[in-house]
């Protein structure tokens, strides 16, 4: 990524002069930016799976999915949403830059919106796609120029990206405030439309802020131009046969030549990436010219690869199989109005706007007092909050029926637990891929990082989709009890992975 040497970093320190909030003015246009691109993207998600499983029939239409199905295709979607991360992030270190691909991803996230505005199965795939090329361009880099604004290191990073946190979840508020009651009241396609204004605005606000970041996000001006023409013909050239292939497989399937169910193929791609983890990292040890240091830092993210994982697996039920039980099986009803099912899913941003800028603080001051926990130690408590809250569920589920639905207490208390295991855990993480990642591949480690987050989006779908054989509250209970054992067991591992970070905190 950006030098912190010569010229660039000059021009990243005459950046930082301009201060927002104790911090370079430039977090505040990625903050933004962030803002309204998780305005569009958790505006939309909030209404995915009830779209996806509403009658076909009515005033409001949608898919008719089953739940299996449609919870595969909610999988395969958010999946592939942070999969395309590491693409995207090899795209920002070697052609475009972090600054050029977030402004391209950001239009074709855009487009992606739009096209699901149109009533039209064929629409609601194409923009499903649009949106999952284009976030896999901008989410892992703007994350990176985040970390590029901050050359020092140290605590105060990890208050910036606490600070960039709470605009991720500002926007999700909104999104799925506004978004979620157009399209559960009025139309499905008018709350995906409202989810594509939100992008534009983004768009809109990075332009205009962009003269206060310096040269973060910039292509290194080391790159030799002729290596660089080479690697964009190369990535146009595999881009176009993967997308034949990817066209030619779906033909294959709808003409029903392959029998082949989305299940199958989420499970499928579950499996890949995992292999395409392992022969990543395993690459880069043996092949990718690294110290012993570095070397010993890649064994410490792929652990966290692993933890981050097991954690989003769980924290997304919330779009998928939690989403279901507000819908089916709480009380919404307040003085003769039905408060909207995506509704409750407020209570994660709301809760993380409460206490991000509290967590912020916090680790600063630990660090100050030399007490500041280790990256795994974070982990493993953010593990246990979301456990706690699976267990706070599955009690409310035991007690829940179709004609009897619980309190929406039961689920808010489960948000705010998983929002204190999110807050130890998600900040944390984005964090230690820009200190721990060796030098020149900041892009691709954050993509590593959106990886963990895509297998756990993929197994949130496979299990949400169980609901169809499983009583919610088994589901909610083997999923808790899951969880807090990898919370134990990050727990255990915390000083050997200290050791072989070097220290980083």
């Amino acid at each position: 990524m950006v030098a912190t040497g010569g010229k660039e970093g000059v021009a990243v320190a005459t950046a930082q002069q301009k201060q927002w909030f104790g911090h370079p003015r430039g977090l505040a246009t990625l903050f933004f930016t962030e803002m309204w691109e998780r305005f569009s993207y958790y505006g939309m998600r909030a209404l995915l799976m009830l779209f996806m499983t509403a009658a076909v029939a009515g005033t409001n239409a949608g898919l008719g999915m089953e739940i299996g199905q449609a919870a595969a295709i909610y999988g395969l979607y958010t999946s592939m949403v942070y999969l395309l991360s590491l693409p995207g992030g090899w795209v920002a270190d070697n052609i475009w830059g972090a600054r050029k691909s977030v402004f391209v991803g950001g239009c074709i996230i855009a487009a992606g919106h739009f096209s699901m505005a149109i009533p039209s199965i064929t629409t609601f795939y194409i923009g499903l796609v649009l949106i999952v090329l284009g976030t896999g361009l901008l989410k892992p880099n703007i994350s990176a120029m985040v970390g590029d604004l901050y050359p020092e290191g140290g605590a105060r990073r990890d208050a910036g990206f606490s600070i960039f946190y709470m605009g991720i979840n500002i926007g999700s508020l909104a999104g799925m405030t506004l978004c979620g009651l157009a399209g559960e009241s009025v139309n499905w396609h008018l709350g995906f439309s409202l989810a594509g204004f939100g992008m534009v605005l983004g768009l809109i606000q990075y332009k205009l802020g962009g003269k206060y970041l310096g040269e973060a996000g910039r292509l290194d001006p080391r790159s030799d131009p002729a290596e660089v023409a080479r690697k964009s013909r190369n990535f146009y050239l595999i881009s176009g046969v993967v997308a034949a292939v990817a066209v030619l497989f779906t033909f294959l399937i709808s003409a029903g030549v392959l029998d082949v169910t989305l299940e199958q193929i989420a499970a499928a791609l579950g499996t890949g990436i995992v292999v395409l983890a392992i022969g990543f990292f395993a690459y880069l040890i043996l092949a990718g010219g690294l110290d012993t240091v570095e070397k010993k830092r890649l064994v410490v993210i792929f652990w966290l690869f692993i933890l981050a994982a097991v954690f989003w697996g769980g924290f997304e039920q919330a779009g998928s199989s939690m989403n279901l039980f507000a819908r089916d099986l709480t009380d919404r009803n307040i003085f003769g109005w039905e408060m909207p099912a995506s509704w409750l899913q407020n209570i994660n941003p709301i809760t993380i706007i409460i206490f991000s800028p509290i967590f912020g603080v916090l680790w600063t001051w630990l660090a100050n007092r030399n007490a500041n926990p280790s990256i795994p130690v974070k982990f493993s408590l953010g593990l246990f909050g979301l456990a706690a809250g699976f267990f706070v569920l599955a009690w409310g589920a035991a007690n829940a029926s179709a004609t009897d639905p619980v309190s929406p207490a039961w689920l808010i208390v489960t948000y705010v637990f998983h929002t204190w295991g999110e807050l130890a855990l998600s900040p944390v993480g984005l964090s230690s891929m820009t200190k721990l990642a060796p030098r020149g591949r900041v892009s691709q480690m954050m993509g590593v990082w959106f990886i963990g987050s895509a297998l756990g989006n993929l197994v949130a779908g496979l299990v949400a989709g169980s609901l169809e054989t499983m009583e919610p509250a088994a589901l909610f209970r083997t999923v808790a009890m899951v969880v807090g054992g990898a919370g134990l067991v990050a727990l255990v591992l915390s000083p050997v992975m200290k050791r072989l970070s070097g220290g980083v905190k």
